[in-house]
């Protein structure tokens, strides 16, 4: 007999009109993980990242299904989404399983994807929003054909497999150029999220550039403050100023152009 719960429902696809911080739970005192979480909701969170590593595609190792069974009734609470980043050498081999266990939004990474259409086809047929993530050095190139099939597309600015990286410069150009890609290719709905290194100095950059879901880990779950006050304080580092202003001590909203990509130009 099967004691999965059914599929939730995937969320629907608005127009963004904020910035939305993602806690990384990767960073959480696994002791309290489910204060820890309810902390952050009712601080006004309504979508929790949970990083899923096999210690192949990433060097680490981090937690499996049962976690993600075990959050479900809090995010039901609060109505809120479990995204589930799936990075690991075989995503299609746990797709399932994670949408059984309660994930409504998957992603996964373009490197580990031969066969990317069918993989999304499959995150949506289970009920779940499908994601692409792409790598740092991974070209925005990589994808532009499936873009027209997700929900959403994380961009890493870290190397993928640790919390607690400072965010790769380079990456606040990448978001800049795939949000104006999107935006002209009419997919304003796609969601851009945005994972590695987002602290208060970092955060309004990254947001400036086009950025809509801001992952934070050690920047919330953290002994310096209550995750209230953290993420007030990153919702503070992102408010006021013009697109393309960054704080002081913080990482240019632009970035240089990379060759063959000016700031005006529509190409990935």
């Amino acid at each position: 007999m099967n004691d999965d719960k059914p599929t939730p429902s995937a969320p629907p696809r608005m127009r963004p009109e904020r910035v939305e911080f993602a806690p990384s739970i990767l960073s959480a005192d696994f002791l309290e993980l489910g204060q820890q979480v309810q902390d952050a909701f009712e601080a006004g969170v309504r979508r929790l990242h949970v990083d899923i590593m096999d210690g192949h595609f990433v060097p680490n190792l981090s937690m499996g299904p049962q976690v993600v069974r075990a959050l479900r009734p809090l995010v039901d609470r609060y109505e809120a989404t479990l995204a589930t980043h799936l990075m690991v050498s075989d995503p299609d081999r746990y797709i399932e399983t994670f949408a059984r266990a309660g994930a409504n939004a998957i992603s996964v990474h373009v490197e580990t994807c031969p066969h990317l259409y069918r993989t999304i086809r499959t995150i949506r047929s289970l009920g779940c929003s499908p994601g692409v993530a792409l790598n740092p050095a991974t070209p925005l190139g990589a994808l532009e054909e499936a873009l027209e099939l997700v929900d959403y597309v994380l961009v890493m600015t870290v190397e993928p497999g640790f919390g607690g990286q400072e965010l790769i410069p380079e990456g606040v150009n990448k978001i800049a150029r795939l949000r104006r890609h999107l935006d002209r290719s009419g997919l304003w709905d796609v969601l851009v999220s945005v994972d590695g290194g987002i602290n208060e100095a970092t955060a309004r950059a990254v947001a400036d550039a086009g950025a809509n879901v801001l992952v934070a880990g050690s920047a919330i779950f953290n002994d310096r403050a209550s995750i209230a006050d953290n993420l007030a304080a990153l919702r503070d580092a992102c408010s006021g100023g013009q697109l393309g202003d960054a704080p002081a001590g913080g990482v240019a909203a632009r970035g240089r152009p990379r060759s063959g990509h000016s700031e005006t130009s529509g190409v990935l």
